[in-house]
């Protein structure tokens, strides 16, 4: 990535007065043209959203878009339409025992709704503070609930069972710890009292140790295969990417940002400081275009016939691999 030092924040003010008005646009066009019935809009064809349905893990990310909307620009147009939707559609995924997207989901509709309350931008309301924070508490102990122990602690496992830890779990860690800063806990057989904070440390170390691979080449593998019987660590394995041993440059993107998120919270932390220094450089070193954009794997088949890629801006158009702007959005969150 070639990086401008001089840029400035100012310097980016038309852009993204440009960007929140076509925001806005396609927000109510989604509001308003996309046929629910048939699932969660994921991604784009020809210019439209379809689906792609192996989990709803995308709908806290619609709904929440309308509530960001009103926090950037202050229509309330758009806070409106994402409480409505909020209670609408929201409510199926705090009880979701079957996946690993509550971050996603949950802390980007009812979390949003609770910061928002909290900052003053929305007036206060006893009842209503009260129903975005049993949301919140529900879905983290939901979360922690979906636990496979290993040989040095234990991980949230994926929705392809308990054998799957995925790298973009990082990102939903922050479901368990809005949760624990609620004062809630996680209450197991007997009343046993589960930390959700403990769970947290764990599932962080270990996507750290297993998905963030240093020899003999660095990687980050999207899933890390393990053994339920006795809790050791396998293989690599890749349901996104192209391979277990390249890089899918949005699980790297989750990482980066799940990563910087726990920072944020814990203050200090010398594992997790290393995890992320490490994938946000080899982001910048070896993952992405000349201007930032990745494609969609560092070690996609056809890459090689877009010859010396990361020192041109990348291609959207080429006839050989896809970009994925949204890996880029993400590093740059985190």
């Amino acid at each position: 990535m070639k990086i401008d030092y001089a840029i400035r924040p100012a310097d980016l003010q038309p852009k993204l007065t440009r960007f929140w008005k076509l925001s806005g646009e396609k927000i109510r066009l989604i509001a308003r043209q996309y046929d629910h019935s048939k699932g969660t809009p994921v991604f784009t064809v020809q210019g439209r959203y379809t689906t792609r349905g192996w989990t709803e893990w995308t709908q806290g990310f619609e709904v929440g878009s309308a509530l960001l909307q009103f926090d950037a620009t202050g229509e309330k147009s758009f806070l409106a339409l994402g409480k409505k939707q909020t209670v609408e559609v929201m409510a199926p995924h705090v009880t979701h025992f079957g996946v690993h997207d509550h971050g996603f989901n949950n802390v980007s509709t009812y979390g949003n709704l609770w910061r928002l309350m909290n900052e003053r931008r929305i007036p206060e309301n006893e009842w209503e503070r009260n129903f975005y924070e049993m949301a919140l508490k529900c879905s983290g102990a939901v979360q922690a609930r979906r636990w496979t122990k290993t040989k040095t602690g234990g991980y949230i496992y994926s929705f392809n069972g308990p054998h799957s830890l995925f790298v973009d779990t990082i990102r939903s860690l922050r479901a368990l710890v809005v949760a624990h800063q609620l004062g809630h806990a996680y209450l197991g057989e007997n009343d046993e009292k589960i930390s959700l904070l403990d769970r947290v440390l764990q599932h962080a170390r270990a996507t750290a140790d297993y998905s963030i691979r240093q020899k003999p080449s660095f990687s980050v593998a999207h899933e890390a295969i393990f053994n339920v019987n006795d809790g050791n660590y396998r293989c690599p394995n890749s349901q996104q990417g192209f391979s277990p041993f390249t890089t899918w440059t949005r699980g790297l993107a989750w990482a980066m940002c799940g990563f910087a998120e726990q920072l944020e919270f814990f203050g200090k932390n010398d594992f997790m400081l290393k995890a992320c220094r490490d994938v946000c450089d080899f982001y910048i070193e070896h993952a992405t275009a000349a201007d930032g954009i990745t494609y969609w794997d560092t070690g996609a088949r056809q890459l090689h016939h877009l010859r010396d890629w990361q020192s041109h801006p990348a291609d959207p158009y080429n006839d050989y691999e896809p970009v994925d702007s949204t890996a880029s959005a993400i590093a740059a969150q985190g």
